[in-house]
């Protein structure tokens, strides 16, 4: 394969910026029956969550960056309910928009997400009730973005497919965010994310593709896994389908060749790879593209998840904060990985994994009890 394009990612320098990362996304209400299914318990575990916010809040609360999130949220005590979790979870609200609501949901709302973790042979199950929320009905226009990249600063901004699916108005706030935040110089990530629940009723797969397709010149780093590329982007690769039984890098160099000449701004590509042996047992991996090289983390075959959600945010936010931190890709890869297959191993959409944990877990050490 021959290489392609070098472009480099030039990351402002913490001077002058409030923030290293704001991300743009729904923030949800998950309901978790733990051990039990969704249809037949009678008790919930209340955590928030939502792709976009995962990554600031992983970069927050596990390798101490200072992020904040732009989102909205019903002026409700499920509102209220959703402030006190990411409080906890360290990520700024100095953005958030309180909705007025109207007493009982037909205007506005906060979303729920119940989710199920599935064991052995049953896969995780999620279920959304995330209709007419107030993020969703963002529109362009309402948000300063040229203060918070120009006048407050960020060195990064994350935003992704979830955001966009929510409404034919939502792609419109992330194109932009996404352009304010290039003219400020500030580094853009966009995670692929494809939900076809998502997109099913504006649009299925083929709006999802035009969305993406018209968002990626705006891009400088894409994330997803390998399905993603082919169903969010459109890129068809030989070989390559839903049932795939292996972890195949050949599969994404293949796919990144593709992408990369469609797209020759951008700067970095990573997906993780999984092999689903079980819901309980999986290969783990991931690879990057940057600079015209390939970086492959190591794979962690058997791999045992307690809960799978939030792993792909998880490996976001470690690849992002080896970046901002002037890591060399590998280093960056790994971390990624290495902080993915830690979310996996707690409950709830969000990491509680620990940097000095991240680090163990680079160099391969054992689950050996630490005292």
């Amino acid at each position: 394969m021959t290489k392609l394009n070098v472009k480099s990612l030039n990351i402002k320098p913490k001077t002058g910026c409030q923030w290293d990362l704001v991300s743009l996304g729904e923030v949800m209400l998950r309901l978790d029956p733990g051990d039990e299914r969704i249809s037949t318990t009678r008790h919930f575990r209340a955590w928030e969550g939502g792709g976009e916010y995962n990554v600031a809040r992983g970069l927050r609360r596990c390798f101490g960056m200072n992020t904040a999130v732009v989102t909205a949220l019903a002026d409700n005590p499920v509102g209220h309910l959703l402030e006190d979790l990411m409080l906890q979870g360290g990520v700024s609200q100095k953005y958030v928009r309180w909705v007025p609501f109207d007493g009982v949901g037909r205007a506005v709302r906060n979303g729920l997400n119940f989710t199920e973790r599935g064991f052995g042979l049953r896969a995780p199950l999620g279920c959304s009730d995330r209709g007419h929320t107030a993020v969703s009905q963002l529109k362009p226009g309402e948000i300063d973005w040229d203060r918070i990249f120009r006048q407050d600063g960020a060195r990064w901004f994350h935003t992704g497919g979830i955001f966009c699916g929510l409404s034919e108005t939502a792609p419109l706030v992330a194109e932009e965010a996404m352009a304010a935040a290039k003219r400020a110089g500030t580094i853009v990530s966009y995670d692929l994310n494809y939900r076809p629940s998502l997109w099913k009723s504006i649009g299925g797969k083929s709006k999802a593709q035009e969305t993406n397709r018209r968002l990626a010149p705006l891009m400088d780093v894409i994330l997803g896994n390998e399905e993603d590329f082919t169903a969010a982007l459109g890129f068809e690769v030989p070989g390559l389908d839903e049932h795939h039984s292996k972890l195949d890098p050949s599969n994404f160099k293949r796919m990144i060749e593709k992408v990369v000449r469609g797209f020759p701004q951008l700067s970095v590509i990573a997906t993780t790879l999984r092999h689903a042996k079980t819901a309980t047992l999986n290969d783990w991996g991931a690879m990057c593209y940057y600079e015209g090289d390939f970086y492959q983390a190591r794979v962690r075959e058997n791999l045992e998840i307690y809960d799978r959600v939030g792993g792909g945010d998880s490996f976001a936010s470690g690849l992002i904060y080896g970046f901002l931190s002037g890591k060399d890709p590998q280093w960056t890869v790994e971390c990624g990985a290495a902080h993915g297959a830690l979310a996996m191993t707690t409950p709830g959409d969000t990491t509680m994994a620990t940097l000095e944990e991240v680090l163990q877990a680079m160099k391969a050490k054992t689950a050996r009890i630490a005292r």
